[in-house]
């Protein structure tokens, strides 16, 4: 197996319980790196993360997660709203711990080129998140 080099900043920009540590999210990321990477991950508030969706998606709402890619320099930006990932766990039954691993592969899955905008490219995405968190023992989100 092809170990990656991860250069990782995390930023807790909210109060929020049960957020999780630095440790794992360097520990999700990992799992899913197929390329050097440095990321500043960054968890934000509702405010902070309807702003960022406004400003680069147009979108008037927070959502779960944002993915900001510079291909030249190999570095990203993963933004993770705490209380919309808290609210999604809660409403689909699901642990909260998994739910952000899932949402951090996801994110680093995006950083490096996957989609989901076409459904085949949905379906092989889904599939490797899958097998990433089986890799780490959390259920299948889907």
């Amino acid at each position: 197996m092809d170990t990656h080099k991860l250069s990782l900043a995390v930023q807790y920009a909210v109060d929020a319980e049960n957020l999780p540590t630095r440790a794992q999210f360097r520990r999700w990321i990992k799992v899913a790196l197929q390329q050097d990477v440095g990321i500043t991950l960054r968890i934000v508030d509702e405010d902070e993360g309807r702003a960022l969706n406004k400003k680069f998606r147009g979108q008037h709402s927070a959502t779960n997660v944002l993915t900001f890619v510079d291909e030249a320099v190999s570095y990203a930006d993963i933004i993770l709203c705490a209380p919309v990932i808290e609210q999604e766990a809660r409403a689909q039954h699901k642990d909260l711990q998994a739910h952000y691993a899932h949402l951090t592969i996801h994110a680093a899955l995006h950083l490096q080129g996957y989609d989901h905008m076409k459904e085949a490219d949905a379906v092989k995405m889904e599939a490797l998140e899958t097998a990433l968190l089986a890799k780490l023992r959390y259920a299948d989100p889907y």
